[in-house]
Order: C-alpha cells, then sequence, then structure tokens
C-alpha cells in the first residue's frame, strides 16, 4: 500500500513532560517524511525540556532528565525542523487535539514562523473514529460477529446490549486495564461490582459536570473552577451554588450538589 502523494506528508508523534499544551512541553520528536516518489526521510530528537520531567511522566515514556540533560532544548533546534517541515503535510494519531498544538506552541515560543494553516492536516485517530463506529450496532458486530437488526428500538438494544456484556466479560476477563495514559486502572471480572468500579467510578453527577478523583474528593469538570474541590469553591465563593443552581444545569446537577453542600453543613 502506497500513499497518493503530490507533495511529501510528514507523520510525527511526539513525547512530552505532560498533556497541558501550554504548561507542558516536547521531550521527543520523531518524524517520517514519505516523499511522493515513496523514499522515507526520517528524523528524530530528544529535546530539554529545561524543566524536570515528572515522575508519572517518565513511568509512561521512559524518558528521564538524565536522558534529556545534555540534549539541545526545541530553541536551537526549531529553525532545523522548521526548514525540515517547509513544504510537507503533517499526518499522526491525535495529532489535532495534542501533537499539532503542541508543536505549535514549542515554535511560538522559540520565536520561530511555523504557519500550519497552509498544510493539509492528516489525523489517523479520526478516520479510526469515523470508520470504527463506536455504537451499539458496531459493538454489536465486533463482539457478536452479528449484524444488529432493528436497531434503535428499545427491545433490540436492550438485547444487544446484553449480548455484548457477556461476550466482552467472556473476551476480556482477567485482563488487566489501563487508561488513556497507560495507567493500570483494574482487572475485567466478572462481578458487577468490578465491572462498574472500572466503567462509572468516577461519575457524582450524570451529566459529568462533578466527578469523584483517585482519592475519593469531589471535583468540578468544568468552567473556570475545573478539577477544584467542590466543597472548597462554595466555602470560597458561596455565589458558585446559586449561579449553578439559577443556571442551565441538569435537574441532577443541581440535587447532587445541593447533597453535597448539606453533607458539609452536618460536618
Amino acid at each position: 500500500m502506497t500513499l497518493n502523494l503530490k507533495i511529501p506528508l510528514c507523520v510525527f508523534d511526539l513525547e512530552t513532560t505532560g498533556t497541558n499544551v501550554t504548561q507542558d512541553r516536547i521531550l521527543e520528536l520523531a518524524f517520517i517524511k514519505l516523499m511522493p516518489s515513496g523514499e522515507e526521510v526520517r528524523k528524530h530528537y530528544l529535546v530539554n525540556p529545561e524543566r524536570p520531567i515528572p515522575r508519572e511522566s517518565s513511568a509512561i515514556h521512559g524518558i528521564t532528565d538524565e536522558d534529556v540533560a545534555q540534549k539541545p532544548t526545541f530553541r536551537e533546534i526549531a529553525r532545523e525542523l522548521a526548514k525540515f517541515l517547509e513544504g510537507a503535510d503533517l499526518a499522526g494519531f491525535n495529532i489535532v487535539k495534542f501533537d499539532l498544538p503542541m508543536l505549535v506552541e514549542e515554535f511560538l515560543r522559540a520565536g520561530v514562523e511555523f504557519d500550519y494553516s497552509r498544510k493539509k492536516i492528516v489525523d489517523a485517530q479520526r478516520i479510526f473514529h469515523l470508520m470504527e463506529k463506536r455504537t451499539l450496532s458496531a459493538a454489536y458486530r465486533f463482539y457478536c460477529a452479528k449484524e444488529l437488526t432493528g436497531s434503535h428500538t428499545a427491545e433490540a438494544d436492550t438485547q444487544a446490549t446484553l449480548d455484548v456484556l457477556l461476550a466482552q466479560v467472556a473476551r476480556y476477563e482477567n485482563q488487566e486495564v489501563t487508561d488513556g495514559l497507560g495507567k493500570k486502572i483494574g482487572i475485567i471480572k466478572n462481578n458487577t461490582e468490578e465491572l462498574a468500579r472500572l466503567t462509572t467510578q468516577d461519575v457524582v453527577d450524570l451529566a459529568g459536570r462533578m466527578i469523584r478523583t483517585e482519592t475519593g474528593d469531589v471535583v468540578f469538570n468544568f468552567g473556570k473552577h475545573k478539577n477544584k474541590g467542590v466543597l472548597q469553591v462554595l466555602k470560597d465563593e458561596p455565589s458558585y451554588y446559586d449561579w449553578m443552581m439559577n443556571g442551565d444545569f441538569p435537574l441532577d446537577t443541581k440535587r447532587k450538589l445541593t447533597e453535597l453542600k448539606l453533607s458539609a453543613l452536618k460536618k
């Protein structure tokens, strides 16, 4: 299989100190420039982020402070890299939401021109999501090797959901589960308690405006107070409760928020 290209396509991936585009930094960059002729030109960099690498990040990609201590900074390779990417389109996996924003941010900090607006951007993850649908019909086909007839009727969908759940447990029982960052979060077990813990353990309100952290604390999951403790926010900014209660939030969210507020008053 070869791609039909008019200009080079540069496929790339990054490893970073974290996932915050504005605060984290690039550690490693790998590029494969696919030429219209079929030739592949590869580049690889390790860069010094000029800040300590969090241990949890090192646990994922294996890059430590010692590995990059003597490496150039991004600023030092920026012009060379921009020249390499000149005249090429870009591709990656989840490139639009992470890799490209992170790369652009580094170029801007380095003061080096990198105009991605003139480039075609290909995201392989988007193709994956488009072609391997995240629907009940797709899950039924994948796990049960059957076509779902009568989909979007409650009875057919309920039966299909049961069939899928049974097939999932049979397929994955005793297998380890990791989250999107590669962190181990549990093992698939043939019991409801463990399945619920893996799939809905952080749910506080069904809209997901509040979530429960690994330590059991309830934090906001949106807006200016995202990742801040709900009770602490209500203590520091009492008017925030009134704003939410009068706002366009689901009744379930308002009910859960009130329960949390009342629970604090009882302590």
